[in-house]
């Protein structure tokens, strides 16, 4: 398994992001704060024995302009996650991913 969500070289730069999800597979797209923009989340899961995920946050466009700090978090087995500030924290926020489709979050403020 691939443990990042951004796993092409234009991602980085807030690019489209092409996720795999079906089945027991889905994955998270949380909105955060521009302060943590080229910042990296990890998404630790809650009581699975699967490794954690982890992607960079970065500005992605909107529909009608704008951009959005963002991370998108790919290839999530179905189940709940506690999501933080690599290296080791604090948890900032818990959501929980089903298979086959997509969790959408708001990064809680400071």
């Amino acid at each position: 398994m691939h443990t990042h969500g951004e796993s092409n070289a234009h991602a980085g730069r807030g690019a489209s992001v092409l996720l795999d999800i079906g089945g027991e597979v889905g994955a998270a797209v949380v909105a955060v704060p521009a302060a943590l923009l080229g910042a990296e989340v990890e998404a630790r899961p809650v009581g699975a024995g699967h490794p954690p995920v982890h992607a960079g946050v970065v500005a992605r466009p909107l529909p009608g302009g704008g951009r959005m700090p963002s991370v998108v978090l790919g290839e999530l087995r179905a189940g709940t996650y506690e999501l933080y500030v690599r290296p080791d924290g604090p948890v900032r926020l818990r959501l929980t991913v089903a298979g086959g489709a997509v969790a959408e979050a708001a990064w809680p403020a400071a």
